[in-house]
């Protein structure tokens, strides 16, 4: 299974009472059989042209009210998370791993290699991040980072935490003792999984890793909007809807209203910065005059 996919189905499934699992782990070994006998729905989660998010969308509309929602939430992950050649086995696993938790009671974690095991804990983020208000992103980058750096100054809480063959009991134990009181519930969750799913040794390196993240995926989660005109709640909404599709999540919008853009829009989420404003329109065409890409009018030619 992938990394990131292990890790959110950990926390997402892990969270589930024992009637609910059941219920996911019958929805999922029902979708498998489903992905396998249908090839139009096969064929759409392996199609390469498609991007993740796009796969995710499309398993939205057609399961949206028919499974529940953690079956839901989970199936798109992988969709969106997983290679488009990779999906159908992807959601195979999951029905696998939710059984034996549900037969067990256990979620077993692979040995990972340094990168994939942050990977993991990536994912186990991801989806404590998607019940999580944008709000709070800050307040659990600050406690991860100073968390870091308390077990980075002091050796003795160093030694205990990464040592390998301390048992794991006593290793969460103590960070339950020094942080239960002190930090938010998902900060809290984030560091105990740092513990069972990242590598022993690079505790500190995986919180760093995921303080990182977690800015990256507070960016993604606010779009900066400059409007010439003040949006009506149908713009918003409209904006929201398709920010959403864009970028496979919900998206919250702090607007400003800039004159100078003369009209649309210019939008700012994650990493892309999308300009459908009239200044920006109007500066690409001034930039393909100045290049010579024009064609001379209809009116000027001599035929």
């Amino acid at each position: 299974m992938l990394p990131k996919l292990e890790g959110y189905a950990a926390a997402l499934l892990g969270a589930l009472d024992e009637a609910t699992l059941s219920t996911v782990v019958g929805q999922l070994a029902s979708l498998e059989r489903a992905v396998l006998a249908q090839p139009e729905l096969h064929g759409m989660l392996s199609d390469t042209s498609l991007t993740g998010v796009v796969r995710g969308q499309v398993l939205r509309e057609v399961l949206s009210g028919k499974v529940h929602d953690a079956t839901l939430r989970v199936v798109i992950y992988a969709a969106t998370a997983a290679p488009a050649q990779e999906v159908a086995s992807a959601i195979g696993e999951l029905a696998q791993v939710a059984l034996v938790l549900d037969e067990t009671g256990a979620f077993g974690q692979r040995s990972l290699g340094l990168l994939a095991a942050r990977r993991r804990v990536a994912g186990y983020t991801d989806a404590l991040l998607e019940d999580t208000a944008t709000e709070e992103f800050a307040r659990i980058e600050e406690e991860l980072f100073r968390w870091a750096r308390t077990i980075e100054e002091n050796l003795e809480l160093r030694r205990v935490l990464l040592d390998r063959d301390a048992p794991l009991g006593s290793r969460l134990g103590l960070l339950d003792q020094l942080l239960a009181t002190k930090v938010a519930p998902v900060t809290l969750s984030i560091a105990r999984y740092v513990i069972e799913g990242g590598r022993p040794r690079d505790v500190v390196g995986t919180l760093d890793f995921i303080v990182d993240y977690v800015a990256l995926a507070r960016n993604w989660r606010v779009a900066r909007v400059y409007t010439a005109r003040t949006l009506d709640d149908a713009a918003r909404a409209d904006l929201v809807r398709s920010l959403a599709a864009l970028t496979g999540t919900d998206v919250e919008l702090q607007v400003a209203e800039e004159a100078d853009l003369l009209g649309g829009v210019l939008v700012e989420v994650g990493d892309v910065r999308l300009d459908a404003s009239t200044r920006g329109r109007l500066a690409a065409l001034h930039d393909s005059v100045s290049a010579g890409h024009f064609y001379e009018s209809a009116l000027n030619r001599n035929d």
